[in-house]
């Protein structure tokens, strides 16, 4: 009795964190990633996509594109439908349509150091060699490792459709294309003007601003350290010179036909691009999906 009272409590009061555990329905559309690999940044740009008229910001991203792991169950009950919803899950069978976004794991890595270090959840003087192998085992924030996420993904979802994956490189080379590749993925009619603007709206400088102004309202930021940003430097390739070689071939050890198959170009000597049973895999999700109807 007492817990049933306690998850009316929790619910009603928004005390009830979505995670993975909430209702999703056949409409809904997900951007995945593993953290720090670029999800926020998609965020504003498909939020300033489709709400032209309204810049997204620190203040109503929650609002536009939630977060399953920052907001309740009762608020995303009560989202109106359909809903673009954030997640860093690893897969799950009731995801329908989703964007995957992929980022190099030697820039995961640097980046998840900093944003734990934000979070005060690891001492600056945290050796990064150290961390590096807790990263690699997947001894992090509890999302496992960063192969097994991507894998969990991209392995039951090869070819479908309902699959768009986006890589954090490409979408700095040329983020008007990559936006207008999510928005005929999402089906959006949109005008080169229109990509530009969400894509100027959307800017690493903007951001920096906005977070200096709303970081401390924001659900994600507003209890972590204000002197680490959370908004990077929105390059790639910082690892060729912050990461030691050691910890470079560790996680191209761990990784390295996963890396290949991505197209991030490895520091030691070639290896085969990952060839799994994505079909196989992929029946298996759609034979799940419907004895789940």
């Amino acid at each position: 009795m007492l817990s049933e009272l306690k998850y009316v409590f929790d619910y009603v009061s928004g005390k009830d964190i979505a995670g993975r555990h909430f209702n999703v329905f056949p409409d809904d559309t997900f951007l995945v990633s593993f953290p720090r690999s670029g999800n926020t940044w998609t965020r504003f740009l498909v939020g300033n996509l489709i709400r032209p008229n309204t810049p997204i910001t620190f203040l109503n991203v929650e609002s536009v594109i939630p977060d399953i792991n920052a907001l309740s169950n009762h608020y995303l009950d009560h989202y109106p439908r359909p809903r673009l919803l954030k997640s860093h899950e690893h897969f799950h069978p009731r995801y329908r349509k989703l964007i995957y976004i992929a980022r190099d794991p030697r820039d995961v890595a640097l980046s998840h150091y900093n944003w734990q270090r934000k979070r005060q959840e690891i001492d600056d003087q945290f050796p990064l060699d150290q961390y590096i192998s807790r990263f690699i085992a997947g001894n992090i924030a509890g999302w496992g490792s960063w192969g097994e996420h991507v894998l969990s993904w991209m392995a039951t979802w090869h070819n479908d459709p309902d699959f768009l994956l986006l890589q954090y490189e490409a979408m700095l080379a040329d983020p008007v294309r990559e936006l207008g590749r999510v928005a005929t993925f999402l089906g959006i009619e949109a005008t080169h003007e229109r990509l530009a603007t969400a894509v100027d709206r959307s800017s690493a400088e903007n951001m920096r601003k906005m977070e200096k102004d709303q970081g401390g309202e924001w659900v994600a930021t507003k209890t972590s350290r204000k002197d680490i940003p959370f908004v990077g430097k929105a390059k790639k390739g910082n690892w060729r010179s912050l990461l030691s070689e050691s910890s470079i071939e560790q996680i191209e050890s761990a990784w390295g036909p996963l890396m290949n198959t991505l197209g991030y170009e490895l520091t030691r000597h070639p290896c085969p691009a990952l060839q799994p049973p994505f079909i196989e895999l992929g029946d298996w999700r759609a034979r799940h999906n419907q004895s789940h109807m």
